[in-house]
């Protein structure tokens, strides 16, 4: 399934969830964590019955943007230098674009690969025995980029979305978020949401808390599993908060 999959189930349980006699049917909206941030949007731009919507840590950019900010967020808290991060993401991108760019997996995989190879073979800090053993490998981080989740994934702009979604709108981020990078993200969606004339809409950075919405250290993801708190109180009042103030 894809993106757009499991935004045909999240619509399908809210007519549901509308059709039913104890649900204030004025009051029935979608909250998403991350991927479910991008899915609520899609489903509001084209769907007058969702009443709100609330996007925790969702997307305000490009998928394939994401991927790369988030990987050059990682690798800079994990203590990798400037100019490797550098190389990495301008490599990263190339990879993504020539699968975006090709519709046939076969000829894809091949696009990609010959990146990658090349990117290998200019690598002058490695002996012929490390090219060999990485171009070994390259395959393998290739295919999962070829499902129909993942290239999905990668082309989805929430853009056209977000500048179709009226209805009120809550946005939160962690500051320590590594996978979807707060500032730029919030910055997105506040543009767009401003663009569609949207007149009921809050933009909020927690400050902190990592993409699960914990208190955190670095905010690396290593961290996830380490920290005992599921979900950081202060988000869950204003999502409360949010709700209960809606006419």
């Amino acid at each position: 399934g894809t993106t757009f999959d499991f935004a045909d189930d999240a619509e399908a349980g809210l007519t549901w969830l509308k059709k039913q006699p104890l649900i204030d049917i004025k009051h029935v909206g979608l909250a998403g964590h991350s991927e479910g941030g991008l899915i609520a949007p899609i489903v509001a731009s084209r769907n007058n019955n969702v009443n709100f919507i609330i996007l925790i840590a969702g997307p305000g950019i490009s998928g394939k943007e994401i991927l790369i900010a988030q990987s050059a967020l990682i690798s800079e808290k994990s203590g990798i230098k400037p100019e490797e991060i550098e190389k990495t993401s301008k490599l990263n991108k190339a990879i993504y674009e020539a699968v975006i760019n090709e519709k046939d997996n076969t000829k894809a995989l091949a696009n990609a690969k010959k990146v990658m190879v090349d990117a290998i073979n200019n690598e002058n800090s490695l002996s012929e025995t490390e090219k060999a053993a990485q171009i070994n490998t390259i395959e393998a981080k290739i295919t999962p980029l070829l499902s129909p989740w993942f290239r999905t994934f990668m082309e989805l702009d929430p853009k056209q979305y977000l500048l179709k979604t009226k209805c009120p709108v809550l946005a939160l981020n962690g500051t320590k978020d590594l996978q979807v990078p707060y500032q730029v993200d919030l910055e997105a969606i506040d543009k767009y949401l401003k663009q569609a004339g949207n007149k009921n809409y809050t933009i909020m950075k927690i400050e902190g808390v990592n993409h699960l919405f914990q208190h955190a250290d670095t905010g690396l993801p290593t961290e996830y599993g380490t920290i005992e708190e599921t979900f950081a109180p202060e988000a869950l009042k204003a999502m409360s908060d949010f709700i209960l103030k809606l006419k």
